[in-house]
């Protein structure tokens, strides 16, 4: 074979290969120009924490990192997204997908959504310029009026005391109602959680205090309904979730989880004695076998409930007992900071030093 023909025979070979990466890229709804295909060995390359773990209705897998932004994984191969590719912020807080399967993205500067050919920015250049961009339309960042579907999509309004509904056509800014406020901290009722429940209930956790909204009217959950004193053990909240029982879990960074059943509330790390009696109940270190930072909760398929501590790796608890899992168990560190349960029921955990895991019902084991 001449060296004419040889050239003409790998650019060919280039093409095709090219050609089937795409198509793949295609198929799986993830249509990027820098498609990047993985070998067996290649693994995900986020280094900061995995704060945000979503499974889509497709099947791919996308990861969210504290600095990094996104990784989508088909099963083969990832393909990743950060501000340069037009995502609002690295910080990925929370993914979701809407009927139509454009996927959402709430980071720490804004919203932005993935159709599966462009990012396009909602709630930090678009709102700046009240410019309308298909097939979202965007309104003015004033306060909108308070309703609920059954398909809405919530988020995280970055410092703003709301938050931002979408309704499968527009993106609404929605301040919360007047609430008292016991002290004069920055960004004290910035959303830290949001957790839909029963009864039409949708949860929002502020550092100080709860909004639950159930398409009527409110309930207030702060220091103040609590009987708590700022002063020595405030509410400082990081995580919100309710179960399939109705039960509220709310974690908090000091004073460990609060449990409301009813119209009661207990402090269930207390009552189980995770709680240390040296504790500062604020932002310092726990010691081991504790249970007073909790960043991320949530339930599995079995009914147990999965708490992330900032400093105390995994604890389950199954109704009875609690059981607490560490380095010890295979993790690479013991902060926690994404619980999630895909399609078939599997657990993945995603950790502060941006690794991941998976639970086998014994111990944890690396993925990716």
């Amino acid at each position: 074979m001449n060296i004419k023909l040889k050239l003409i025979y790998l650019i060919l070979i280039l093409t095709l290969n090219f050609s089937c990466i795409e198509k793949k890229s295609i198929e799986n709804g993830l249509n990027k120009s820098e498609f990047v295909e993985s070998s067996k060995n290649d693994t995900l390359k986020f280094t900061s924490g995995i704060r945000a773990i979503f499974q889509d209705s497709k099947g791919n897998y996308w990861f969210g990192s504290l600095q990094e932004g996104v990784a989508v994984y088909n099963g083969k191969s990832f393909i990743y997204f950060n501000s340069d590719d037009g995502l609002s912020d690295n910080q990925i807080h929370n993914i979701q997908e809407d009927k139509a399967g454009i996927i959402w993205f709430n980071t720490q500067q804004g919203v932005s959504s993935y159709d599966g050919k462009k990012i396009v920015n909602h709630t930090k250049a678009d709102i700046e310029k009240s410019q309308t961009t298909f097939p979202i339309q965007i309104t003015k960042p004033l306060n909108g009026q308070w309703m609920k579907s059954d398909n809405d999509l919530w988020f995280e309004a970055g410092t703003k005391e709301g938050v931002y509904r979408y309704d499968g056509k527009n993106l609404i800014y929605l301040a919360f109602p007047p609430h008292k406020v016991l002290n004069h901290y920055d960004n004290l009722f910035a959303v830290t959680g949001i957790s839909k429940g029963k009864n039409n209930m949708i949860w929002f956790a502020t550092y100080a205090g709860v909004f639950g909204y159930n398409g009527k009217e409110f309930t207030i959950i702060n220091d103040e309904t609590l009987g708590l004193d700022r002063n020595i053990a405030p509410l400082h909240i990081r995580s919100i979730f309710e179960d399939s029982k109705g039960r509220l879990w709310i974690g908090n960074n000091g004073i460990g989880v609060l449990l409301r059943e009813g119209d009661s509330i207990i402090n269930f790390s207390e009552k189980n004695n995770l709680i240390h009696p040296a504790s500062g109940k604020k932002g310092d270190t726990s010691m081991p076998g504790t249970l007073e930072h909790i960043f991320t909760i949530a339930e599995d398929g079995e009914g147990n409930i999965w708490f992330g501590d900032r400093d105390t790796g995994i604890w389950k608890y199954d109704g009875v007992k609690m059981t607490s899992y560490t380095k010890k168990d295979g993790l690479s560190n013991d902060n926690a900071l994404s619980i999630f349960e895909d399609n078939k029921g599997v657990l993945w955990f995603g950790m502060a030093d941006g690794k991941l895991y998976k639970f086998n019902g014994n111990t944890f084991e690396k993925q990716l």
